[in-house]
């Protein structure tokens, strides 16, 4: 299990700044990209094997509050986090060869906001 600690950009703050500035969404992305391939490769984290197989990835989203909507959380969420974790050398890659499906649940945590991420590995 990897765990990312903190909130990240949402769809609907992705979108925005790309509508203001293509730049500051390019810089957005970056930032939590590397926000996501930082907290992988800490020493918590790195008790994950690489993944070279086909997996399934179950999300557990934790927010302060019930304010966003599901699909705003997750679906920028997921691209920085798979990034992330090919970067940093997790998952080989996220294509459709490696990533075989996703599950999101969603719960609060106010002290500690995060995504724990788990992998099914498939034969």
């Amino acid at each position: 299990m990897i765990t990312i600690f903190g909130e990240l950009t949402s769809l609907n703050e992705y979108i925005n700044a790309e509508r203001s500035n293509r730049f500051i969404g390019a810089k957005l992305k970056k930032e939590n990209t590397e926000n996501v391939q930082m907290q992988c490769l800490s020493d918590e984290n790195r008790k994950q094997e690489p993944i070279e197989k086909p997996c399934l990835i179950n999300f557990r989203w934790f927010t302060k509050n019930k304010k966003k909507d599901p699909d705003n959380i997750s679906s920028a969420g997921r691209k920085f986090i798979l990034d992330g974790l090919v970067k940093s050398g997790i998952l080989k890659d996220d294509t459709r060869k490696f990533v075989k499906g996703f599950t999101d649940n969603f719960e609060i945590d106010v002290d500690q906001p995060r995504v724990e991420i788990e992998f099914t590995i498939l034969p």
